[in-house]
């Protein structure tokens, strides 16, 4: 008995150690964010306690700036493309490695995930070099390349895992009834894989839309507006940056937030039916 009793004593104590250790984590990483959320709103010029009154004063400041504008424009611009575009190379890459059975597969799945490893400076540089010898470098072109490389490896994860949960006898049963391959694969891969690849489809999207290393190499004058922000510090600090960080983390966070309905929606569909059928 006392045994029992100690071992549910350190269960709690655990329990609470691990919620306590997740809070403090998740208000270490939210904490700065959170903050230039509020100085937002603050009718001070300069982050300071007490602050100001409320005001819309750096929404509209930034509302009304044409070079903010040419810098969202470019940013939807360029996530929307990199979004379909990474998407279709990780879904091809994904199937591959489902489907295929050949030498050097594993040499293929490190080579295609390689890219997210490589610091993004260095990759930054070399996207600088290679499309420069091009003559690409500079335009929006050459920052959707550039994205493209390092985003398709997440939409390959993401739908190589959703994959994974598929059995494969089901392909091969669309076969053995009739359907050609393209036929299996429109109605029985892709209706499989939809939420992963939608859910790819978004959080490319939203690794595009925040990344800014990259495309402070290779934009030019066609700057993104992570990059834009750069040029707001450059002189002096203006407000506008904590406006502009707000509306980019919420558009970020909306886009991971849809990603993981999605995903995980369809998973906690899938598993009872898994517990009825056993």
């Amino acid at each position: 008995m006392s045994d029992s009793s100690a071992n549910m004593n350190r269960s709690r104590l655990v329990d609470l150690s691990l919620k306590i250790y997740i809070i403090l984590g998740f208000a270490f990483v939210f904490a700065p964010i959170a903050a230039s959320f509020v100085f937002s709103f603050n009718s001070d010029r300069f982050p300071s306690i007490p602050l100001g009154h409320f005001s819309l004063e750096w929404y509209e400041a930034v509302a009304s700036d044409p070079f903010a504008w040419q810098g969202l424009r470019n940013t939807l611009f360029v996530g929307v493309i990199v979004g379909i575009v990474s998407t279709g190379l990780g879904f091809g890459a994904a199937y591959t490695d489902f489907r295929y059975r050949f030498f050097g597969k594993q040499i293929y799945l490190a080579l295609a995930l390689l890219p997210p490893t490589i610091p993004v400076v260095i990759l930054g540089l070399a996207m600088l070099a290679y499309l420069s010898r091009i003559n690409l470098s500079g335009n929006s072109l050459s920052v959707i390349i550039a994205h493209v490389v390092i985003c398709a490896p997440f939409a390959m994860a993401i739908i190589r895992l959703r994959l994974s949960q598929m059995d494969p006898d089901l392909e091969a049963a669309a076969w053995n009834l009739g359907a050609s391959e393209w036929a299996a694969m429109r109605h029985v891969i892709i209706p499989f894989t939809k939420p992963a690849i939608l859910g790819a489809l978004f959080i490319t999207m939203a690794v595009s839309f925040d990344e800014f290393a990259i495309a402070w190499f290779v934009s030019g004058l066609n700057e993104t507006l992570p990059v834009k922000v750069l040029g707001f510090l450059q002189g002096q600090v203006s407000p506008r940056i904590n406006a502009i960080g707000t509306f980019v983390f919420v558009t970020s966070m909306t886009l991971v937030i849809l990603a993981q309905i999605l995903l995980t929606g369809r998973s906690a569909k899938v598993r009872p039916v898994a517990d009825e059928q056993e």
